[in-house]
């Protein structure tokens, strides 16, 4: 019985996306920052549930952004006696909890914008349009800012995904402005609230799902494990595969362990090859593979 062990220290590229991230994150979290203090004011002045309901939105978002910066510090932590693989989850947590958070958020923001609909307050319809078109500008530089790492990092992508939606949010709440400015349709306010409920559930939801999926150590979007399981399968040598692992370390690192039956054994290069091979075709980052000469060791089921 053999083991390979095999840890792919990208240490610079991951330093270089740290680095890019946490600049974006920095700029993002002075821009919204910025625009929530604005808009918080505006709302409270004109009595808007909507501009209110965005600048409640976009303070989570802040929040979110300072949790990531925070969670990527962790993450560089060695690891330690007690944590072995370190403490890339905390950025798993860090997503899982911002999502939950935004679902909270929009289930009491929905309970007002309801009793609104029914005794709806005077607003500006002026002020709501001015101060949604800054909305539209920053949320839209935000989102670019993340847009060229989002496929890396779930977080990165959490933030693109708000700031993508935010922009949106804003771009309906200007119009919804616009058309009060002509009509008093005052009723509008409460209605462009809930349509910024069912837009942040929208875009939320994908994120939850993802990042509970992660948290309970299930494999990473994007990672197929047929493919992986047949790709063993076909090496020279090996007659069987058992005890199949991949799960995330972090948002943007995966492990993957497997026992394989050689019973004629497998030299440590052709297991060199095997890990880079699930590293770059993969993109596995941490691999522990186990060779086997019987398959009556071990987990005997094929799982």
């Amino acid at each position: 019985m053999s083991y390979q062990h095999h840890h792919h220290h990208e240490n610079h590229h991951h330093h270089d996306i740290h680095a890019t991230t946490t600049r974006a994150f920095i700029i993002g979290i002075i821009l919204n920052s910025s625009f929530v203090l604005a808009e918080t004011i505006a709302g409270l002045l004109n009595n808007s549930l909507a501009l209110l309901t965005d600048a409640g939105h976009n303070l989570l978002d802040v929040a979110g952004l300072v949790l990531v910066i925070v969670a990527n510090k962790f993450a560089k932590k060695k690891p330690t006696q007690k944590y072995t693989y370190g403490y890339g989850k905390t950025t798993i947590l860090v997503a899982l909890t911002n999502a939950t958070l935004l679902m909270i958020a929009v289930g009491a923001i929905g309970w007002e914008a309801v009793g609104r609909i029914a005794e709806p307050q005077p607003v500006q319809g002026k002020i709501i349009a001015l101060v949604s078109i800054l909305g539209i500008i920053i949320n839209t530089i935000s989102a670019f800012l993340f847009m060229k790492d989002k496929a890396k990092d779930l977080n990165v992508k959490g933030a693109y995904l708000h700031m993508a939606s935010d922009a949106l949010i804003s771009l309906g709440v200007t119009l919804s402005g616009i058309i009060i400015i002509y009509t008093n349709w005052f009723w509008l306010d409460s209605v462009i609230s809930l349509a910024i409920i069912i837009v942040i559930v929208l875009s939320t939801w994908g994120l939850l799902k993802d990042s509970l999926r992660l948290s309970l150590d299930g494999v990473p979007e994007g990672i197929n494990t047929e493919k992986i399981r047949e790709y063993l399968l076909s090496l020279k040598g090996v007659k069987g595969l058992h005890d199949l692992h991949i799960w995330a370390m972090s948002t943007n690192a995966t492990a993957l362990t497997a026992h394989l039956v050689a019973p004629e054994g497998i030299d440590d290069s052709f297991l060199a090859e095997i890990n880079e091979e699930l590293h770059h075709h993969f993109n596995i980052d941490h691999t522990t593979i186990q060779i086997e000469k019987s398959a009556d060791i071990g987990c005997e089921q094929k799982c």
